[in-house]
């Protein structure tokens, strides 16, 4: 069975679910979060990241910097924050666990 969702729910439904993603902060409608790894770590979750992306059709921006990754999420043109988002989000939190705990 599906529920239907007004949006008014779905955007408390986005909130609920993005306070469960630990270091994820909000900025607008994108979503931001910065994860000290190494170079050989950033090149496996960027390659494991870009699989999920592909798959939910988003491209999220992700840059490296010193001794970090730094991903973003979401639309710099001002379009809400999407389920699909807040998923690959999760996806990419999945994604730096299996690659630190290695």
């Amino acid at each position: 069975m599906r529920a239907l969702f007004n949006s008014r729910a779905k955007h408390d439904y986005l909130s609920d679910a993005l306070t469960l993603l630990s270091g994820w902060t909000r900025e607008g409608e994108q979503i931001r979060r910065t994860l000290v790894i190494d170079d050989t770590q950033h090149a496996a979750l960027t390659e494991r990241v870009k699989v999920v992306a592909d798959a939910l059709h988003l491209r999220p921006e992700i840059s490296r910097r010193a001794d970090s990754t730094q991903i973003r999420v979401g639309h710099g043109s001002g379009g809400p924050l999407t389920e699909g988002e807040v998923l690959l989000a999760a996806r990419i939190e999945d994604a730096y666990r299996a690659v630190t705990e290695s």
